[in-house]
């Protein structure tokens, strides 16, 4: 699944070929994805684009008239073509710029979503999101309230969309390793020295992972281009029954919330 690095090196990608362009139309030829495609995103004609942001795993493209949605959900990945470019089986929607280009939205497993915000509304799946990792509203003092009302593992909170967005499975995974918490530990435990070191190694790792994705950018301008996942050093996540890098322990791999947790014994301690 794209986590929030993938998600931002998209919006990084496909940024350059719509900014002060029009969305001249929008073709769909599978309205059905995760949700339905609202009648707004096909009656979007000649609209230009006033910005590309994203807030947590979704990317907004900016309408004089409101925001449109993309989510890329489990499979979904964007790409930039010719308008003359062939659709694939999986090539559910084409955004058609005014450049002579389109953003091709292909998503095999159809789990993502294009939808449409009002201007001056809230969605409903946007609301209640806790902060942006990367921006200063992120910082040890929050994380640490936010911690306090909870006894659930750690690692289940860091990852709830409630508290801070955008901290998946891969990253919640390498920045407990990195802070030497272990995933298990109650929210409640967290010390304030540890809650501001965690935060620090969120915003640290999630940065890199941007950084390392910035280079399959030539992808988004290719028309058989598929990001996918970029090279990532991962210091725990998919190596349980490996040796530790840092001391050699045997890393465990446990469930937690249903999702693979990788630890160091040793460097993150079972207590």
């Amino acid at each position: 699944m794209p986590e929030l690095p993938e998600v931002e090196v998209s919006r990084l990608g496909i940024s350059p070929h719509l900014q002060q362009q029009r969305i001249e139309k929008v073709v769909v030829r599978q309205r059905q994805l995760r949700w339905l495609i609202p009648d707004e995103v096909l009656q979007i004609n000649q609209q230009p684009v006033l910005d590309v942001t994203r807030r947590a795993k979704y990317l907004l493209i900016h309408l004089p008239e409101g925001e449109l949605i993309i989510h890329l959900g489990m499979s979904g990945h964007l790409k930039v073509v010719p308008q003359s470019t062939a659709a694939g089986k999986h090539d559910h929607v084409d955004i058609y710029l005014s450049n002579g280009l389109m953003l091709r939205l292909n998503d095999t497993r159809r789990f993502g979503a294009v939808l449409w915000q009002t201007k001056d509304s809230v969605h409903t799946l946007m609301t209640n999101l806790g902060p942006e990792p990367l921006l200063g509203d992120f910082h040890g003092a929050m994380l640490l309230a936010a911690c306090q009302k909870r006894s659930s593992a750690i690692k289940l909170v860091l990852m709830d969309n409630h508290v801070v967005v955008g901290v998946g499975n891969i990253y919640a995974n390498e920045a407990l390793f990195q802070a030497g918490i272990y995933p298990k530990m109650p929210a409640n435990q967290l010390t304030a020295e540890k809650a501001e070191l965690l935060v620090q190694v969120v915003k640290q790792i999630l940065a890199k992972a941007i950084t390392q994705g910035g280079t399959t950018l030539k992808d988004f301008s290719q028309t058989d281009g598929k990001p996918g996942y970029f090279a990532q050093q991962l210091l725990v996540y998919g190596r349980g029954g490996e040796e530790c890098f840092s001391c050699q322990t045997e890393l465990k791999e446990i469930r937690l919330g249903q999702r693979s947790t990788v630890y160091c014994p040793q460097c993150q301690g079972e207590h």
